[in-house]
C-alpha cells in the first residue's frame, strides 16, 4: 500500500464479519483498489454522546441459561459481558411478566393492595436475578439497566386482565408506588436500576400479550403528576424515566405531548423506541424530529429483534439471505405491506443501528440475549430470533452472525463516546463513527452488496486504504489519533 508523500498513514485495526465466514475477525492484509470509496472523518463535528449498546435480560433467556451446563452458561455470559466478548454496556429487563416469560405474573398479587404491603419479586429469584447478578460479576465496566413493565397489576386496570385495558385513574398513585417498590427490591438484591420506561408498547401490541394502553397525554400526565414526583420523593430522582417505548413512526405525536412545556417534560429523561414499524426503514425524519423537540434528552432504542421467525440453527448463511419475514409480512394492512418485505437479518441489524447512530439515537438495545431452537420459551408462542441460540437438551450453543453484528458496536463504541462527522458519497455503503473517551476513533462500515469494495479512510492529513468484503460489516479502530 502506498500513501502520498504529504500524507501520513493512519494506524487502523480492522475487524470484519462477513457472509464468507469472518466473525469479528481481525484483518491485516488488504488488496489494492484504484477507485476506493472515500470515507471522510471529521472529529470536530460532534453529535450525541453514546449511552451504550446491549441486549435484554428476560425470564426466557435466564431460564435457558439455568438449563445449560455451568461451562456453557459461563461461555454465553462471558461472550456478552466479558472483556474478550461484546462488553455490553446498556441492557433492559421486564418488570413482572412479558411475552418472553414462562407465565403471567405480577409483583402485586393481592388485589387492591394500594400500599404494596404484599409486594414481592419472588418470581424473579430462580432465573432472572441470578442471570443479572452473574453478568454484573463478569462485566469490568458495568452496564446500565432499563426496566419496563408490560402491564400494571391486572387489578389496577379497567379490564382486570394482563392483556390490554387501561390503568384506572384511582390507581395512578398505586402504580407509581409499584415502581418505587421494584427499585427498592432490586437494590436489596444488589442490582441498581438506571432507568425505567412507563410501559412497554402503550399502543397495546394488538392485545396479544401483556400490555396497558396509554395515549401520549395520559402517559405524560401520569409521569408529571404521579410517577415523577413519587420516585423523587422516595429517593429515586436519579433513576431515568423514559416515555413512549414503541415504534418510531409515532414519535412526533408522543414527543409533542411529552415535551410540550417545562412542566410536562420535567421528569422525562428521554424517549424509548422500538424498530417493528418496518424491516428496512429506520425513520430518520421522525428521529430527527424527536431530537429537535428535546435536544438534551436521551433517545434510546430499547427493543428490536427478528420477530415472527423460528431461528435457523447452525446456519450462518440464512442470516445473510433475504429470506426472513416479520409480523407485517402476514398481518400489516395492505397500505403498510410495503414496509415489511423479506430481508436479511444481518442487514436489518446493521442498517438500523448505523441509521440510528446517524440520526441522534444514543443507545441501542437488542431483545432476548438467548432463545432456544423454537425461538422461545414464550407463553404466547410469539417466536423470535436471538443472537445466541441454545439446545438445552443437548447442551449446545450457537452464536449466530447477529451476535457478531452487535459486538461490532458494543465492544468498540463505549459509553461516553461522541458521535462525530463521517461521510461518504457512495450510496451502497453505510458508515458511522464515534470518538471514544480514551481518544480512539471507531468507524463502522457496512457493505450489503455482492462485491468487495476498496475504501480509503481520510482524517485530517492522514489516510489509509483498506478493503471490505462483499456482504460484510467492518469496525475500524483508529489508534493514533
Amino acid at each position: 500500500m502506498s500513501s502520498c508523500s504529504d500524507s501520513k498513514e493512519l494506524e487502523i485495526e480492522v475487524y470484519e464479519t462477513s457472509e464468507s465466514g469472518n466473525s469479528l475477525t481481525k484483518l491485516t492484509e488488504f488488496s489494492t483498489n484504484e477507485n476506493p470509496v472515500i470515507i471522510n472523518i471529521n472529529p470536530e463535528e460532534k453529535f450525541q454522546t453514546i449511552t451504550g449498546f446491549g441486549g435484554s435480560f428476560t425470564e426466557a433467556s435466564a431460564y435457558l441459561l439455568n438449563r445449560l451446563s455451568k461451562e456453557n452458561r459461563k461461555k454465553i455470559l462471558n461472550a456478552y459481558f466479558g472483556e474478550e466478548g461484546a462488553k455490553y454496556s446498556l441492557t433492559r429487563t421486564h418488570i413482572a411478566s412479558c411475552d418472553f416469560s414462562l407465565s403471567n405474573y405480577t409483583y402485586a398479587k393481592v388485589e387492591n393492595d394500594t400500599l404494596m404491603e404484599h409486594f414481592t419479586i419472588e418470581d424473579d429469584k430462580n432465573d432472572l436475578l441470578p442471570m443479572i447478578l452473574e453478568a454484573k460479576a463478569i462485566s469490568k465496566d458495568g452496564f446500565k439497566i432499563i426496566s419496563s413493565p408490560w402491564s400494571c397489576p391486572p387489578w389496577m386496570k379497567d379490564n382486570k386482565n394482563y392483556v390490554g385495558g387501561k390503568l384506572l385513574p384511582e390507581f395512578n398513585d398505586a402504580f407509581a408506588l409499584y415502581f418505587s417498590k421494584y427499585l427498592e427490591a432490586y437494590k436489596k438484591e444488589g442490582i441498581d436500576i438506571w432507568g425505567v420506561t412507563v410501559i412497554n408498547e402503550p399502543h397495546g401490541n394488538g392485545n396479544n400479550w401483556e400490555s396497558t394502553h396509554f395515549s401520549p397525554e395520559e402517559m405524560t400526565l401520569f409521569v408529571q403528576n404521579h410517577l415523577g414526583p413519587k420516585l423523587e420523593k422516595d429517593g429515586w430522582k436519579d433513576v431515568k424515566i423514559f416515555g413512549y417505548d414503541q415504534n418510531r413512526a409515532g414519535l412526533p405525536e408522543w414527543v409533542d405531548a411529552m415535551y410540550k412545556n417545562e412542566e410536562t417534560s420535567k421528569y422525562f429523561a428521554g424517549t424509548a423506541i422500538h424498530w417493528y414499524e418496518s424491516t428496512y426503514d429506520f425513520f430518520p425524519d421522525q428521529l430527527q424530529y424527536a431530537h429537535k423537540k428535546a435536544p438534551n434528552k436521551y433517545l434510546i432504542e430499547t427493543e428490536g429483534c427478528v420477530d415472527s421467525e423460528i431461528p435457523h440453527w447452525q446456519d450462518d448463511a440464512w442470516y445473510w439471505k433475504k429470506e426472513a419475514t416479520d409480523w407485517g409480512w402476514d398481518w400489516a394492512s395492505e397500505k403498510e405491506k410495503y414496509l415489511h418485505p423479506k430481508y436479511a437479518p444481518v442487514n436489518r441489524y446493521a442498517t438500523d443501528i448505523i441509521g440510528c447512530l446517524n440520526n441522534w439515537v444514543d443507545g441501542w438495545v437488542d431483545w432476548n440475549m438467548v432463545l432456544d431452537k423454537q425461538g422461545g420459551p414464550n407463553w404466547f408462542k410469539n417466536w423470535c430470533v436471538a443472537p445466541v441460540i441454545v439446545d438445552p437438551e443437548k447442551d449446545e450453543v450457537y452464536f449466530t452472525p447477529l451476535y457478531y453484528v452487535m459486538a461490532h458496536f458494543s465492544k468498540f463504541m463505549r459509553p461516553g463516546a461522541v458521535k462525530i462527522g463521517c461521510t461518504t458519497e457512495n450510496k451502497e455503503l453505510m458508515t458511522t463513527a464515534v470518538k471514544n473517551p480514551d481518544g480512539t476513533i471507531v468507524v463502522v462500515v457496512f457493505n450489503p452488496t455482492e462485491k468487495p469494495h476498496g475504501i480509503q479512510v481520510n482524517i485530517g492529513d492522514q489516510k489509509k486504504n483498506l478493503t471490505i468484503s462483499a456482504r460484510a460489516l467492518q469496525t475500524l479502530v483508529l489508534k493514533n489519533r
